[in-house]
């Protein structure tokens, strides 16, 4: 139980970081969309440090869909506790959510309408996702003391060198569609982010099972 309620604080605790530093970015940037991008990449990774390094050695610090399939596949996570850890990655995404507009006193339930589709959208985050599996599966093979580290810093630049922002993480896509702030993405947008993360996945499922053969 200590692993699933892990994954599902440090979730939560990882989406109240994206959303609250994008809500107090936007409304501390005067209009500016660099500086607002600037302190929630900033403010995500340091976060992200932080939870990694505390919660790892209980978790794992998963917190991400994809990350939970790709251990499975490679032996480290059985099925029924993958399935398991969804739960908590899904359900405490959301109430990170949740958490940040009772923080900010806004609204709780809201369906965000900002636009992020289309071809180079998805191929950010196909790159996104298989980015940040390949650091998460060469860190914790070659280097797993530095993991938090590498981690925290890949999705910090990848706020900024990819069109999609780095999501590379489903349970995130589903979350950022019920918050209509800085960090949002449409309902309808969804998919398209869920899809080409889960494909991501799978070809690197693919070839770490290969490279095991």
């Amino acid at each position: 139980m200590r692993s699933y309620l892990s994954e599902f604080v440090g979730t939560a605790l990882l989406l109240a970081i994206v959303a609250g530093s994008g809500l107090m970015g936007e409304s501390l940037a005067a209009g500016n969309a660099a500086v607002a991008l600037l302190g929630n990449s900033i403010a995500t990774g340091a976060g992200l440090y932080a939870l990694i390094v505390l919660l790892g050695p209980i978790s794992g610090a998963h917190f991400n869909p994809v990350v939970s399939l790709m251990f499975w596949k490679l032996g480290h996570l059985d099925f029924k506790k993958m399935l398991a850890y969804w739960g908590c990655q899904f359900t405490g995404a959301i109430a990170g959510i949740w958490l940040t507009h009772l923080m900010f006193s806004l609204p709780i339930i809201q369906e965000s309408t900002k636009v992020r589709t289309g071809l180079g959208i998805w191929i950010s985050e196909f790159v996104s996702t298989l980015v940040l599996l390949s650091v998460i599966h060469i860190g914790d093979q070659k280097v797993k003391d530095r993991v938090p580290m590498l981690v925290a810093l890949t999705v910090t630049a990848g706020y900024w060198f990819t069109s999609s922002t780095f999501f590379a993480n489903p349970a995130v896509a589903v979350a950022r569609s019920l918050t209509n702030t800085f960090v949002g993405i449409a309902p309808n947008d969804v998919f398209g982010f869920v899809l080409a993360e889960i494909l991501a996945a799978l070809v690197m499922v693919g070839l770490f099972c290969r490279s095991k053969r």
